[in-house]
């Protein structure tokens, strides 16, 4: 696919951006993995800090990135009539006359920029170093590419927020007063006396600052170190009074300084320079706890020498850490687009849900889907590094099956929502064990189930029902469960997924579909607590079921384990082991069931456990998830035609069926077909007429994907607020990323291969098609009605893609510690060339895996007839199959650094 305005330039995801200028709110994230996080555009505004409480520059909004002038400004000063913001200021007629180029990679940003009349080039390059370094390091580089010599005066204009983002409209001008600003030879410092924000009045400990030097380690000659003393009485960022008036720099900080709205403004000595010419400036954007990390940081970085050698490191930490994963499908623009998907996960991690200029809400961290969902690619990776993280996380689980909302950095600790508002999100059981279970396909490693941990505790009771008016949440012991005597409880992870699980198979509604609760997966579907249901998240738990079934069956195969201990109020709701069942077709038995078990946990539990045979379990949960296989295609089936239908997908408040055709027009979610056709309940040809469906009253035509619903025209009461946002923004209709990715996993998962590829390819093509979804590559989390991508880089959609793309299309994937190899490619894929791979990691091997299809032959049509696996000289044929099976044991006995390959030919 062309792209007119940018262009890759190598397979590391490099590209060439042109007049990135015209595209008002573009941004570009840096960050390391030591959660020093940044935003840039090209005009060097965003903002940069390490959390909600410590921002070194102004935070910013998408809407603030065209309306401020707050950023990183540089200027050069020739006389009064020539001068020059480096940064960029479009707004001013005279620009007409610069050329711009941004050129990016993964996460380091360059913009050169050339004024035709001044006869200078500027190339600004952004990065934050991947050593660790709280610190973000910009160089500017002026080069002379004009006929003649030309002198002029540089100065930097960086403002320093330097205090918690809440004081943006909190206490803005109080809080400045509390700015203590110091004047170093290299820079300027600011460190407030206390800060204010919803922590109370502190003593603060961090300081802000901006160092400078030339590329000799020159130093500047003074500095501006209050907005004031910059822009001068009269003057503004445009016209700054110290840049065109030629102020004299102050040299030394005066009380009138202090208190003051501070500005990283350092002035350096007047240059000459000759024609090709050039001098770098190198720049020191951080924040720090300690004076000696600020002289730390300036000796690290203070020549150019060191500067290019850090970007280079950078350059290569994150080509390292984006290979793990890579695709080579024969198109240049969707291999190097897939590296800056598989880079988000990674951002994720480090960004949480907040602090990209999207994403104007939180206050950092991430969410409890987001907890699970962000280590798919990790667990795909390296899944060594995460078994302790999996177990931490589920200390998050309350015995009533709900969960902890707020995750903090540190893994296994958990707070109760900061408003203090008692709300259930009735799909946050099912993440948890998806992910756990991709862990134990990877790693064959299932003693992770007998691993123990904590069940958390605050005042919120049967599932946000009730409180707990005695919970003290300044006393430790309080947030986590306690046995009646006292003690700490603590249950198997086993008994965790069983809780999740077994608790909302008995919450139902009165149609015996699971309770919508608070809402779903999806956020807007807020407003039918009391009556709604979501079919298509008990379609989710209903798979899960059998999964955890499945799962025990191998248990027991493996361990010859005979039984298992669970605490003594979970057996309440292993029914079938009870002397009298309930009926699972009366949802009032199903709902009186749940109502003891409630009771029975309360505030704290019995820590008696029972044993239960592992045949009994099992037996168990094949009976309920039979009966929800079975409830689901009976009661929610909607056929429209014979060769058309879907399943409904919720009901609201009123107890109404969400879908179907409604006062005469048909109403479809795309959630309530997603996970039918996923748990394996939609049927072959169920899938076909779901299909049918989705392509006339889902597809957008002109945009070649699928929207989250069809337009419901007016608010749903009875719902949620989704519907009182536009039509095709966000949760109202909007092609979401994340359900439509999905989808295609769900369709490839049923063999519906051409359907599948249709539709990541249709995200691929939306992303790259910049004049349209106006991003830089990325995956967006949603498109909205014109097509342009919002919210990008921080979303769980790619952490989907990249499953997708390696368990589904590639089909390299895990299954009780086996690799099995079971490719999913359409004969498109093979349209330029006969070969396509991928590279992984698979038992600590490094994998290349190569597929030869020289006929260029379909899914359907293509069986695997030879093998060949290298540096090994293995070789042999097959015939008559589309599945390889490589045991664990198998792969563990080639040298661990060995890269392999195997080679893998599709013929019929």
């Amino acid at each position: 696919m062309k792209n007119d305005l940018w262009t890759f330039t190598n397979r590391n995801g490099d590209f060439i951006f042109s007049k990135p200028e015209e595209i008002s709110r573009l941004y570009f994230p840096l960050a390391n993995e030591a959660e020093f996080m940044s935003s840039v555009t090209p005009l060097l505004k965003g903002d940069i800090k390490i959390g909600q409480n410590n921002f070194l520059m102004l935070p910013v909004t998408s809407e603030d990135l065209y309306s401020t002038i707050s950023g990183r400004n540089f200027w050069i000063y020739i006389n009064q009539n020539n001068y020059w913001a480096i940064n960029g200021t479009p707004h001013l007629p005279d620009n007409h006359d610069e050329e711009v180029t941004l050129k990016a990679g993964i996460l380091w940003h360059t913009v050169k920029r050339t004024n035709k009349i001044i006869g200078l080039t500027a190339e600004i390059t952004n990065f934050i170093p991947a050593s660790g370094e709280h610190v973000e390091l910009m160089t500017v580089k002026i080069i002379n590419t004009s006929a003649r010599a030309i002198t002029f005066t540089p100065t930097s204009a960086i403002p320093i927020f330097g205090r918690s983002a809440d004081n943006l409209r909190d206490h803005r001008h109080v809080t400045s007063l509390l700015h203590r600003t110091k004047l170093a030879s290299n820079g300027i410092i600011v460190k407030p006396e206390m800060s204010f924000d919803e922590r109370g009045h502190k003593i603060n400990f961090y300081s802000y600052y901006v160092l400078g030097c030339e590329e000799d380690s020159a130093l500047c000659i003074g500095q501006f170190p209050s907005i004031e003393s910059f822009i001068g009485e009269g003057g503004s960022f445009i016209c700054p009074r110290a840049v065109f008036e030629d102020y004299a720099p102050v040299k030394k900080v005066e009380a009138r300084h202090h208190g003051k709205e501070a500005i990283g403004a350092l002035r350096f000595r007047k240059k000459t320079l000759i024609p090709d010419e050039s001098i770098t400036y190198i720049l020191m954007l951080g924040i720090a706890q300690q004076p000696s990390e600020i002289k730390r940081i300036y000796e690290k970085f203070n020549n150019i020498d060191k500067v290019k050698n850090a970007l280079r490191d950078n350059i290569d930490y994150w080509k390292k850490r984006i290979d793990a994963i890579s695709f080579c499908t024969g198109e240049l623009i969707n291999d190097n687009w897939l590296r800056w998907v598989g880079l988000q996960p990674i951002l994720r991690k480090i960004f949480g849900c907040s602090f990209l200029p999207d994403f104007d809400y939180g206050r950092g961290g991430k969410g409890w889907r987001d907890l699970w969902q962000d280590c798919l690619t990790l667990i795909l990776a390296y899944p060594e590094q995460i078994r302790d993280i999996l177990i931490a996380n589920f200390s998050g689980v309350r015995i009533d099956g709900t969960n902890a909302t707020i995750i903090t950095k540190k893994p296994g600790v958990f707070i109760s929502d900061r408003n203090k508002i008692s709300r259930v999100w009735m799909d946050h059981g099912v993440w948890p064990f998806f992910t756990l279970q991709l862990y134990i396909n990877q790693t064959g490693d299932f003693d992770i189930l007998f691993g123990k941990s904590t069940y958390f505790y605050d005042s919120q009771l049967s599932r946000a029902k009730e409180i707990d008016t005695s919970w003290n949440p300044n006393l430790k012991h309080f947030k986590q469960l306690h046995t009646k005597d006292g003690h700490l409880y603590q249950g198997t992870v086993l008994e965790h997924i069983l809780v999740q699980h077994m608790v909302q198979f008995f919450n139902v509604g009165k149609h015996n579909n699971i309770k919508l609760e608070d809402a779903d997966w999806n956020d807007g579907l807020d407003m039918a607590s009391e009556k709604g249901e979501s079919v298509a998240f008990t379609c989710f738990y209903a798979r899960n079921i059998y999964e955890i079934t499945m799962l025990l069956l191998e248990l027991k195969k493996r361990r010859k384990k005979k039984t298992i201990r669970i605490s003594k109020e979970l057996f309440i709701l292993l029914d079938r082991l009870h002397s009298r069942p309930i009926n699972y077709n009366r949802s009032d038995e199903k709902v009186t069931l749940l109502r003891r078990y409630l009771n029975a946990v309360k505030t704290r539990v019995s820590g008696k456990k029972v044993s239960v045979k592992l045949e009994n379990l099992i037996a168990d949960l094949s009976q309920k998830w039979q009966w929800m296989f079975s409830h689901v295609r009976k009661k929610e089936w909607i056929a429209l035609n014979k060769n058309s239908g879907f399943f409904n997908g919720y009901y609201d408040n009123r107890g109404k069926r969400v879908e179907g055709k409604i006062n005469s027009r048909i109403r479809m979610t795309l959630t309530g077909q997603v996970f039918p056709i996923m748990s394996g309940i939609s049927s072959k040809k169920q899938t076909k007429h779901i299909l049918a469906a989705a392509n006339k009253y889902l597809k957008d035509k002109k945009l070649g994907s699928f929207r989250l619903n069809t337009d419901f025209k007016k608010p749903q009461t009875d719902l949620g607020r989704a519907f009182a946002f536009s039509y095709g923004e966000k949760e109202n209709g909007s092609v979401f990323s994340h359900m439509c990715v999905m989808f295609a996993y769900a369709l490839y998962q049923r063999n519906f291969v051409q359907e599948g590829f249709s539709v990541l390819e249709s995200l691929m093509h939306l992303a790259t098609n910049t004049r349209v979804s106006k991003i830089y590559p990325c995956l967006p989390e949603y498109f909205n009605l014109e097509g342009k991508g919002m919210y990008s880089y921080l979303t769980g959609s790619a952490s989907w893609y990249i499953l997708t793309m390696l368990t589904q299309v590639f089909g390299v994937k895990g299954h009780f510690g086996n690799m099995i190899i079971e490719p999913k490619l359409s004969s498109r894929q093979f349209k330029d060339s006969d070969t396509v791979s991928m590279s992984c990691y698979f038992a600590q091997r490094r994998l290349s895996i190569i597929f030869v299809n020289p006929e260029k032959i379909d899914f359907l049509d293509y069986k695997i007839t030879e093998i060949k696996i290298k540096p090994f000289k293995i070789a042999y044929k097959r015939s008559g199959t589309r599945k390889l099976k490589f045991l664990r044991e198998d792969i563990l006995s080639f040298p661990k650094n060995t890269h392999i390959t195997i080679e893998i030919t599709l013929d019929k």
